[in-house]
């Protein structure tokens, strides 16, 4: 490979930003997507042969809606560790669970059988994953979700394209210009009926819908009914089941009233309007001929294999690398490498040394006779390539193959010749991790782990942060059970002055305590160590190391579950202690609560804004009402801290997904910076039951036959109002390494503005519109803004396009609030331009001090009639209650004098722009 050819490669994957996929896109088809099959799926060969038919049918399917353009050219099926042998498996290479594109894994909650992509950025910008369950694949639920092939290609729109869903579970229902309700769709072409269906056993009743007298739109019961015979093209994002509709909803055929998820996270545009827009589509041309069938690679998890290259060079004896390395490294051979994986260790200077080839863990003699290994003194010079080198002969020794043996590369200097391996690197088929320590670790390598699909961490010359032990803690294998992997329940570290005595806290909640295991490090000399369980009995038996300066305790069984204090007291001054706790699912069966932690991107030049994500799950359950905070740490050890969202405003793109997120615009220097993330909750905490995935796959609850329904199976729900107390619980979680470039040392003017507003409501009552919305902050989501621009018009587009030029509302007495705070206006609706407008919409603008401007929000809409419900079967139109007949009254009395009078309003909150 060139380097021409290298460096395209590389901005290839630079492109993805932090999304792991290794999906990538030559001659209109799609190389490298993996399909994970989850390790608790019970081993069933059909499965592989329904992937397989469906991928193929999809691909079809795929480059018929997209014009010709694009297919599936090869996907891998990785295959858990736990099912039998086969001759056609081969070993992955990059591929592992953490890159997964499709997981196809139990479902989130017993019975929610529903497909869904983990989406949780703005539009245009690529999801997490799609989750189809095993019933799923195996066809078992095509009534309710339609074809697996086509809602394959629906699904991998979320993923690849960054668009949404053309329905709404919330909002099932708006009134349309036409002053009728009508079923949230795209296109309005689809047709069908909205009915009351109700089943028991055999019996089955169906009736008109009702017009709720709140919301002035249909009673909750009501669904919309699709007729299984249509002409109707589009659209794959609303139900791709209906056989007509082989197209996306594109500028003609798009539905702008409409309060999908697509109006309001994509600005009203049409999904096909964002999909022409991606680089996918930039890069290619229609094809002419039909493309060849998918080619599919069988691929099975084996037992891991790791070699530790750990550097050894004269530089490692500053600021206590080389112990710290020794005190980090002993924590991984101890606690986080799981048994039955093969390690062995290499140590580099100028040269590379084998210390140790490779030893299957089967118990804590061999983790010990690793520990023997590890380096005692640091002399000479850096090479990189060297090291690696002396890996792949150590792994070549048991496995001839190098495909998928990790190397963990720990390293705090430059090596001018580390790029003259990186093609050997990329050839082998081997995964490389990057621990940076210091800053002035080589930034070549970057390049290695990126191209390999391996992990890149860094670490500051701060003991206290306990950057390298969260590094190497972070290094579990993503391929095992999740009950297998360790946790991190607590990282902290203080450095002492005068005050010898560091005290705290460490939660163990109820889904871990197996293999919990306490680690201590001090800098000087030994401290005393004090740890207590829950019913106040201390712990004893700590293995002291007095040659590497820590001190650590298994807990033997499960931990006892409840609040553990430990105090520590120095015995030097000054001194730095730390203290990490780790510990694993207490009940293979039940999924650990767990957190994530990214980046939006590995590489950023500012000014441009970063977004931190922490998503904080149980299973694939999202937990809410969690304290979630975010430490970044520079190359020379500052730390800023951010409190973490999940408020759906600002950087938040949805509101209760179990995703928190911030901006991050503090940078201080150029060069890495590191991402550690702390969630949690404490005693007697009330939130809302678990909620269900925000895009799931459309419910279809029946079709129309010859004027009658024909009922599916209804849909598992649980009921997301009840409050439930929950346990506490504390989870630390690596978000790896990023690299800042391009900060001038200069001072600067004001950059950033506010935040766009996403969340704006609009309700009418009587002649006053309320405004509720969540503030924005002066630089993004911190701080105030100065003020607000609040325009309306009876004309969406003209609102979204021409907003300047609409009619502005007086604001002089709305008084902005800090960021993230509620705000709420009311104001008498005016004498909009348009004639016979049946809506007014709404959108806000906020401007900070120095005049910088926000996007404009999403656009609100208040009805200004009463819609009419449509006849039932055999049914006159409904009777309004006592209410609905006043409320008619009046919209006749506005009709006639021309908005002087309100009713009582219809909420939807459509049409924002791209977050």
């Amino acid at each position: 490979m060139g380097l021409l050819d290298f460096v395209f490669l590389l901005v290839l994957y630079l492109l993805q930003g932090s999304n792991t996929s290794l999906v990538q896109l030559n001659n209109n088809g799609y190389e490298g997507i993996i399909i994970a099959i989850d390790p608790h799926v019970p081993e069933d060969g059909k499965i592989i042969e329904e992937i397989k038919g469906m991928v193929t049918t999809a691909s079809t399917y795929l480059f018929e809606a997209t014009e010709k353009r694009f297919f599936f050219k090869n996907v891998s099926i990785l295959i858990p560790n736990s099912w039998k042998e086969n001759s056609q498996y081969k070993r992955p290479k990059h591929e592992s669970y953490k890159h997964a594109d499709v997981l196809v894994a139990p479902p989130a909650l017993p019975g929610r059988d529903e497909p869904y992509t983990r989406q949780f950025t703005a539009c245009e910008e690529k999801g997490e994953y799609i989750h189809f369950t095993p019933d799923f694949v195996l066809g078992k639920k095509q009534n309710e979700y339609g074809p697996s092939d086509r809602l394959l290609v629906h699904e991998w729109a979320h993923l690849r394209w960054g668009v949404f869903d053309e329905y709404n579970e919330d909002e099932p229902f708006y009134s349309a210009k036409s002053k009728k309700i009508e079923a949230t769709r795209c296109s309005t072409g689809i047709t069908g009926i909205n009915r009351v269906y109700k089943c028991q056993g055999n019996s089955c009743t169906t009736r008109g819908c009702r017009i709720d007298s709140k919301t002035k739109l249909y009673e909750k019961d009501c669904q919309f009914f699709p007729d299984k015979d249509q002409t109707e093209k589009a659209s794959i994002m609303f139900m791709q089941g209906i056989n007509s509709v082989v197209e996306f909803c594109n500028k003609k055929t798009h539905n702008q009233e409409a309060p999908s998820l697509q109006n309001k996270m994509c600005n009203s545009r049409s999904t096909w309007e964002v999909i022409s827009n991606s680089e996918d589509f930039k890069n290619t041309t229609s094809m002419v001929a039909p493309p060849p069938p998918p080619v599919f690679s069988l691929l099975k998890i084996r037992e891991r294999i790791v070699c530790l290259v750990l550097d050894k060079s004269g530089s490692m004896n500053s600021f206590n690398r080389l112990n710290r390395m020794n005190q980090a490294a002993k924590h991984f051979l101890l606690q986080t490498i799981e048994n039955g994986s093969w390690v062995g260790m290499v140590h580099f200077d100028s040269s590379a040394n084998v210390k140790s080839n490779l030893i299957q863990i089967i118990s804590s003699k061999e983790r010990n006779k690793l520990l023997e290994s590890l380096p005692t003194a640091a002399n000479g010079g850096t090479s990189i390539c060297a090291g690696i080198k002396s890996a792949f002969q150590v792994v070549r020794e048991i496995h001839p193959q190098i495909d998928g043996s990790e190397i963990v590369l720990l390293t705090d200097g430059e090596d001018n010749s580390a790029k003259n391996c990186i093609d050997e690197v990329k050839q082998s088929g081997a995964i490389i991790h990057l621990i940076a320590l210091g800053p002035s670790a080589d930034k070549a390598v970057i390049e290695m782990s990126t191209l390999t699909g391996g992990n890149h961490f860094f670490a500051s010359d701060e003991a206290q942060n306990n950057g390298l032990i969260d590094a190497f803690g972070a290094l579990a294998s993503g391929n095992t059970d999740l009950s297998q992997q360790p946790l991190q329940l607590e990282s902290k570290g203080l450095t002492l002055n005068n005050n010898p005595w560091m005290n705290g806290t460490v939660i163990i909640d109820s889904t871990v305590g197996k293999d919990t295991f306490v680690l201590i490090t001090w800098a000087r000399q030994s401290p005393i160590i004090s740890l207590w369980d829950p019913s106040g009995t201390p712990m004893r038996n700590f293995t002291v190391d007095t040659v590497s300066k820590m001190a650590y305790l298994s807990i033997p069984g499960s931990a006892k579950v409840g609040v553990w204090t430990y105090s520590l007291q120095a015995k030097a001054n000054p001194e730095t202690l730390t203290m990490t706790v780790n510990s694993q699912a207490a009940n293979s069966s039940v999924p650990p609560i767990t957190v994530n932690a990214k980046m939006n991107k590995d590489t950023n030049s500012f000014p441009s804004p970063m977004i931190v994500y922490a998503e904080v799950l149980q299973g694939h359950v999202p937990i809410l009402g969690a304290n979630v905070t975010a430490f970044i740490e520079s190359s020379n050890g500052k730390i800023e801290v951010l409190e973490l969202l999940d408020n759906g405003a600002g950087a938040d793109s949805f509101k209760n997904d179990g995703v928190y997120s911030r901006y991050f615009i503090a940078y201080s220097e150029n060069g890495r910076y590191s991402l550690k993330v702390r969630a949690y909750r404490g005693a007697n905490v009330t939130t809302q039951n678990l909620r269900r995935p925000l895009n799931r796959a459309a419910h279809i609850p029946g079709w129309v036959v010859d004027g009658k329904i024909e009922g599916n199976p209804p849909r598992v729900e649980i009921d997301e109002d009840t409050h439930t107390t929950l346990e506490s619980f504390t989870r630390i979680a690596s978000g790896g390494a990023f690299v800042v470039s391009n900060i001038s040392k200069l001072p600067l003017p004001d950059l950033y503005p506010p935040s766009q507003i996403t969340d704006l409501e609009a309700t009418l009552n009587g002649d006053e519109i309320n405004l509720t919305w969540t503030a924005p902050g002066d630089n993004f989501d911190v701080g105030k803004v100065q003020r607000y621009i609040i325009r309306i018009s009876g004309s969406i587009l003209d609102l979204r396009d021409n907003f300047d030029n609409a009619l502005q509302v007086n604001t002089t007495d709305l008084l902005p609030n800090e960021a993230n705070s509620k705000e709420t206006f009311a104001f008498k609706q005016g004498n909009i331009s348009e004639e016979n407008a049946t809506h007014i919409f709404i959108a806000i603008q906020s401007v900070d001090k120095s005049n910088l401007t926000s996007k404009l929000s999403n656009i609100a809409q208040v009805a200004l009639f009463i819609p009419q419900a449509e006849p039932g079967p055999d049914e006159s139109p409904p009777n309004p209650s006592p209410d609905e007949n006043q409320s008619n009254s009046r919209v006749n009395i506005v009709i006639l004098v021309l908005l002087v009078v309100g009713s009582v309003a219809i909420v939807s909150t459509i049409i924002g722009a791209t977050i």
